[in-house]
């Protein structure tokens, strides 16, 4: 009797591990990812309910203490413990306490490169409750000085290596009696003050603490700026709750303290310094950070640091898989990678030649109030939700219309949802447990992003600009970006699709692609702009036969550019508004052009009688 209530015990549970495998596969890895969420959730909810808030930098000050003589930095072979950054962030703080008029509240924008100052000049002025604003090294004159009025910072901290960039603007922010200091003992520049010399003679004890007290998650810690690859930058806000979430990536992905985490990307992004820097806060890891991304130093320097953990984004993989194939290439402690934008292909090529490491794609904008997380490793996905997930993260998918760059309504005047398996714009609803924060400066930015009355009546929501599909597993995959698809002979063509498929072709390096305007023409016409690889040439009837063969005839670029160099923003994304607005004109563009001539099967050099016949109606498209 025993024997068979056993057997039957033995034969329900292997049945019901039947049906869980089958029609509940992902059901034990959602467990665990949703009770990290609502542990994490719990937690900002006793911030609130207490009002007073844990943040980055009183974690930072808790992990000194906790562990003191533990490295937390390691750059380019230096490595300066937790202790250590915290009594430099402290004279930091001391050193504008006594020398500045800084108080709590104030906003001061940083300008410097990835080094371990930046982390003591954040931390430092964070203990003293002022808000900083991360400059992008990258932009310069108007563009830098656009940035920095419009979060309304009072002082800038300027990195040594920043100097070239500085005195461009410095005439412009010495006119508006802007303080500036570097980060050098001493310098030429008049009227700017120095840090370094001044860090020598104040104390490394801490600073009273209720100067970075912070009673709310919706307090206003940091600004990021966007990459601007359509205009100017704008000041995203940074919450305490977006940074406190941004902290929780790693670990929700199963980071531990005994993890180093490899960090290339800018800091002034907020996938470097929230996820990355948060993340080592918040687990108590160790970071070792690079200036820049090497392809060619990326595994020497895994190798060297024991690193477990390093930060991608989808471009980094790609140079990556680009590099000569090396002996022992699988040979490291890399066990997982966190980032955003890898596509498919590359994550296939990249896991067969280097591991199987776990890709842990991600999917959130800066200023954005929704995240996706892909916990299960499904290639391709940026991530999965659920039924309990949408409760804690409102969010739809809903009918778009590409050519006229707007929703696309019903009878009643509201939006559709999409189908899963249909793409759609993404949109993520604005409540009090998720807020949209918006833009320092110009309000309109801000209210732009929102949509009112979507659904109903009074109903908000986040437009993030993206479009996406909800495969029947309930998988999210990134489809394109809004003003990055164009709509041809009365169908929607993805640009991130037509780039894949060209740089599938083995002489050629990179392809961005984009559409552009013809006069007499409906919608935009596809143009590729392409790199080729070193010491090949172009094969011009065969981009012509893979096109043909790998794309619909209303996908196919028509026109070619041939450049030495892609124009990329600071986080590796194609730079495509100034292409868009040169066009095809071959009197204007010094690059060599190609027109795709149907009659020859191939592309042919475009020429000023092309254009003219093109401009005019005269040569069909």
């Amino acid at each position: 009797m025993a024997l068979c209530w056993i057997t039957g015990l033995v034969t329900g549970l292997a049945a019901l591990h039947f049906l869980q495998k089958k029609f509940f596969p992902y059901f034990w890895v959602d467990l665990r990812y949703l009770l990290k969420v609502v542990h994490y959730g719990l937690l900002i909810e006793k911030y609130k309910k207490t009002g007073h808030v844990v943040t980055v930098v009183d974690r930072f000050v808790q992990q000194a203490q906790r562990i003191p003589d533990k490295t937390f930095i390691i750059f380019h072979g230096d490595a300066y413990t937790y202790r250590e950054v915290d009594r430099r962030s402290n004279q930091v703080s001391h050193c504008f306490l006594k020398h500045s008029s800084l108080k709590k509240g104030d906003t001061v924008a940083m300008l410097m490169n990835n080094e371990p100052d930046f982390l003591n000049v954040w931390f430092g002025l964070a203990k003293l409750g002022c808000l900083v604003a991360f400059l992008n090294y990258n932009i310069r004159s108007r563009s830098l000085l656009h940035c920095f009025h419009s979060c309304g910072a009072k002082m800038l901290i300027v990195g040594a290596d920043m100097l070239d960039s500085l005195e461009e603007i410095l005439p412009s922010l010495q006119e508006d009696n802007i303080t500036v200091w570097v980060m050098a003992r001493e310098t030429s520049l008049p009227g700017v003050n120095t840090v370094l010399d001044k860090l020598d003679s104040v104390t490394d004890e801490p600073v009273p603490a209720h100067l970075r007290f912070v009673g709310s998650t919706n307090a206003t810690t940091l600004y990021i700026f966007t990459s601007g690859t359509t205009g100017l930058p704008k000041a995203a806000v940074i919450s305490q709750l977006q940074a406190l979430r941004g902290a929780a990536g790693i670990w929700a992905f199963g980071g531990t303290p005994d993890d180093t985490v490899y960090v290339t990307l800018p800091l002034y992004h907020s996938a470097a310094s929230l996820i990355g820097i948060g993340g080592c806060v918040y687990l108590g890891a160790t970071c070792v950070l690079r200036k820049k991304f090497s392809a060619s130093q990326f595994w020497i320097d895994c190798k060297k640091y024991n690193v477990t953990v390093f930060q991608y984004i989808g471009e980094l993989c790609r140079y990556l898989c680009k590099q000569p194939v090396r002996e022992g290439e699988k040979d490291h402690k890399v066990r997982m990678a966190v980032g955003n934008g890898v596509r498919s292909d590359v994550w296939k090529e990249f896991i067969a030649r280097f591991g199987n490491i776990k890709m842990c794609e991600l999917y959130g904008a800066t200023e954005g109030n929704i995240c996706f997380m892909n916990h299960t490793g499904k290639i391709g996905s940026v991530g999965r939700s659920n039924f309990f997930y949408k409760l804690a993260f409102p969010f739809e998918l809903i009918k778009y219309d590409i050519q006229k760059d707007e929703p696309i309504k019903n009878k009643y005047g509201w939006c559709d949802r999409v189908k899963k398996g249909e793409t759609g714009l993404l949109i993520s609803k604005v409540n009090h447990a998720n807020p949209f924060f918006g833009y320092a400066g110009n309000k309109k930015h801000t209210t732009k992003k929102l949509m009112c009355d979507v659904f109903k009546r009074g109903d908000v929501y986040f437009n993030t600009g993206d479009l996406m599909m909800q495969d029947h597993d309930n998988f999210l995959y990134f489809r394109d970006r809004i003003g990055d698809t164009f709509r041809w002979k009365g169908e929607n063509v993805a640009t991130t699709e037509v780039s894949d498929i060209i740089g599938m072709l083995d002489f050629i390096q990179e392809a961005n692609v984009y559409g552009v305007n013809v006069p007499g023409h409906e919608g935009k016409v596809g143009m590729a702009s392409i790199i080729l690889k070193p010491g090949q040439s172009l094969d011009l009837k065969s981009i012509c036969e893979h096109c043909t063969a790998y794309l619909p005839a209303y996908a196919f670029p028509r026109f070619l550019r041939l450049q030495e160099n892609m124009e990329v923003t600071g986080t590796f994304k194609q730079q495509k508004f100034r292409l868009v607005e040169q066009g095809f004109d071959p009197s204007e563009i010094s690059d060599l052009l190609y027109f795709l001539d149907d009659s020859k099967k191939s592309y042919v050099p475009m020429t000023k009688d092309i254009h003219d016949k093109i401009t005019n109606g005269l040569l069909k498209l």
